[in-house]
């Protein structure tokens, strides 16, 4: 049995290893400058979207008619939430629904389908892993590409480098555990990134986690490419920032979410917390968050002036759908969009597709309104599609 005093030093130890970014945010409080003059804000969502989520229920999971309902419910209600919250290009706001691998089912992945394909989002690969023993790299190459080519050839989802070769997909980590980054749990694959480019990743959008997490990075609120070799454990601790006239070379690129610290004044008194870009129950957004996400000035360097915001959720979470689907959503998108001429600031909601070839643009130099590099390299195609698929998803889509 372990002494207590050696139980408060593995306390301690999981503390330091968890909060290894506060010197970076320190650094970056103190030298990164803020913009000046008008911004854009280019704002995504990354859902990890699971309809067989049971919330505090460990590895239980959803009956099948309960995620169908689950499902249907979504799909009709976002529509009608969310059709007249229109950005400055005149795009809706959008989920980039981020789908898990190990959950894939063939009906339930075409119902969402059919709901992205009428305009309301675009689907991308997660992926749980690795959780009761280690995974290994020759199956997690496996999983990732039978589902990367199941939603590419049967739901026509992802997309293609200038409209050519292989599918190309965004990934998003299980438990953020991201290259067996969160002390051998949940992964086990010390080679993942290698994977992930291998299979076509271009993009990673898994970080930050919480608070106390062994997942953590050092780098913080940053774009960037790793360094290789991407088959070392925890490759994407470390990389070059993305900056104009240096296109990346290595991939996935990084797109990290804002982690600040958080001042809130709750019960007439000021809780310092930290806040990493996820909408939850208990964390909705607000205008003062959206002082957080850009403060923390996530941007391709030498271009100050466009502001990649990345938040998160679990859009199936049923603890959420006020969050998500409700009024706490729409009332703070319609405030975002009020209030956006006063600070300066025109919004700009994407996909993460979207996100990345502005990133794209960005880094080669492009300049103007951010909007118009929506396609700018990853291209939406309908590669390896039949007609008669085309026209079920249609029929879908327009049933529904």
């Amino acid at each position: 049995m372990k002494s207590t005093r050696h139980q408060g030093f593995s306390v301690w130890k999981k503390a330091a290893r968890s909060m290894r970014w506060v010197p970076s945010y320190a650094w970056q409080y103190v030298s990164r400058p803020s913009p000046r003059g008008d911004s854009h804000l280019i704002i995504s969502l990354a859902d990890h979207f699971e309809p067989a989520i049971m919330p505090l229920q460990g590895a239980a999971r959803a009956s099948y008619h309960e995620q169908e309902k689950r499902l249907d419910h979504w799909c009709r209600t976002y529509p009608r939430a969310f059709d007249g919250l229109r950005d400055s290009d005149g795009r809706a706001f959008t989920h980039t629904y981020f789908y898990p691998a190990e959950q894939y089912d063939p009906g339930l992945l075409a119902r969402l389908a059919a709901h992205c394909h009428a305009g309301w989002g675009e689907v991308e690969i997660h992926l749980h892993h690795g959780l009761h023993h280690p995974d290994t790299e020759g199956n997690t190459r496996r999983q990732l590409l039978d589902f990367r080519n199941a939603l590419a050839n049967e739901h026509g989802c992802l997309s293609y480098l200038d409209g050519m070769g292989s599918p190309r997909y965004a990934f998003v980590h299980g438990n953020f555990a991201l290259a067996n980054s969160a002390g051998g749990r949940n992964c086990g694959v010390d080679s993942e990134m290698q994977v992930l480019a291998d299979t076509g990743c271009y993009a990673d959008f898994t970080l930050p986690p919480g608070l106390y997490h062994l997942a953590h990075t050092s780098k913080i609120n940053s774009l960037y490419e790793c360094f290789p070799p991407l088959a070392r454990r925890g490759s994407h601790r470390r990389g070059r920032d993305l900056s104009v006239g240096h296109n990346p070379t290595v991939f996935p690129v990084m797109i990290q979410g804002p982690l600040m610290m958080s001042f809130v004044k709750a019960d007439g008194k000021r809780r310092i917390g930290v806040e990493n870009g996820a909408l939850t129950h208990n964390n909705p957004p607000s205008l003062y968050r959206l002082g957080l996400w850009r403060n923390a000035g996530i941007r391709v360097k030498r271009r100050p002036n466009w502001l990649f915001i990345k938040l998160q959720c679990h859009g199936m979470d049923p603890r959420d759908e006020e969050i998500m689907l409700g009024a706490s959503a729409t009332n703070f998108l319609q405030r975002l969009l009020a209030t956006a001429r006063e600070r300066s600031e025109t919004v700009h909601f994407v996909t993460a597709r979207e996100q990345v070839n502005i990133i794209l643009a960005a880094c080669e130099g492009r300049e103007g309104d951010p909007g118009q590099y929506r396609d700018y390299r990853l291209k939406r195609l309908s590669t390896g599609v039949t007609p008669t698929r085309r026209v079920e998803w249609a029929a879908a889509a327009w049933k529904n």
